[in-house]
């Protein structure tokens, strides 16, 4: 089993409040989800105002495929108009069978 593990820090411009910030980071959350069926959260930054952090799960069993998928959703978020990534980072696990004995 592979698990890829991406975190994403965003800058939101136009959020002056902590509702017009979450309302951005479920906007956000909500097309990842539904685009690429993976598991998608805040994590971090949640009293900021501005800045948000997004942390998203890719599962499967073939590592070129969950690193390409990874991918794909960092350059997905690079396009949102409502943030400005300001950081990001991927991380991608291998669990063989033996693991859960």
């Amino acid at each position: 089993m592979i698990v890829g593990v991406g975190r994403v820090r965003f800058f939101i411009h136009h959020a002056n409040s902590l509702k017009a910030k979450r309302q951005v980071v479920k906007g956000i959350t909500v097309q990842v989800h539904n685009k690429f069926n993976a598991a998608c959260a805040e994590v971090a930054d949640g009293n900021l105002w501005q800045k948000a952090t997004i942390g998203f799960v890719v599962v499967g069993n073939d590592v070129s495929f969950v690193n390409s998928h990874l991918d794909k959703i960092i350059n997905f978020m690079e396009c949102i108009e409502a943030a400005e990534i300001i950081d990001h980072n991927i991380e991608i696990l291998n669990y063989s069978d033996g693991d859960f004995d």
